[in-house]
Formats: structure tokens, sequence, C-alpha cells
């Protein structure tokens, strides 16, 4: 027996901008969404358009890289930015920019994986 996701309350980190799993159109939210956080040149692949959990695979794989990349910049901030003369007060805001925004992309990357195991479960049901 299949269940319905329709009963599915979505948790703390669902996207406000997708509608919950089993509602009218919800998988063409959550594709509206994932495209949002890929490069613009990627809506020219039709796989990725027609297919959303692959949407929603690429879109993990590109938040990944972009915790990588803020954890990178924030962990050689004080060895790299005094050599660029940036002063030490810019530095200081720069750290704690850094910080915010690897903060913020985690929860990105906890709510791609919320939507990519809706996509997932949906495409396992049909």
């Amino acid at each position: 027996m299949i269940m319905s996701l329709t009963s599915t309350r979505p948790g703390p980190d669902w996207p406000c901008q997708v509608k919950t799993p089993g509602s009218y159109d919800w998988e063409r939210s959550a594709a509206k969404w994932l495209r949002e956080l890929v490069p613009a040149r990627y809506a020219g692949y039709p796989a990725l358009m027609r297919h959303p959990v692959l949407l929603a695979r690429h879109a993990h794989i590109q938040v990944q890289q972009e915790i990588r990349i803020a954890r990178t910049a924030l962990q050689t901030a004080r060895a790299d930015l005094p050599r660029l003369g940036v002063p030490e007060s810019v530095i200081e805001h720069t750290i704690t920019m850094y910080a915010a925004e690897v903060g913020q992309l985690q929860h990105l990357a906890r709510s791609v994986r919320a939507v990519t195991q809706a996509l997932a479960h949906r495409n396992a049901a049909r």
C-alpha cells in the first residue's frame, strides 16, 4: 500500500517557498525553488528540468561546494587578508560574515535534503 504524502507535515528545514509534499503543484514549486540554487546555465539541460529529483541532486552538490568555499574563506581570512592590505576591522567583519554564511548554507543544505527525500519518495511511489 502506497501512503499519500498529503498528511506529511514538513519539518523545520522545509523551505517556505515549496508547497507541502502531496499538495497540488508541490513538485513544480520544489523545482522552481531548486532552480534558484543552481547556476542559470543549468536551466538549458532538459533532463534537469524534466526530473526535479535530478535537479535536487545537483542543487545538493552545488550547496555542498558553496559550504566548502565559505569554510575555506573563513579559515584563511586571518592569514590572507592582512597580506592584501585589508584593515583589521574589515577582517573581523569579514570573518563574521563568512561564519554566518556557513550557518545559512548548512540550513539550506538541510532544506535541499528534505526536498530531495520528498521527491525521491514521490518517484518511488509512481
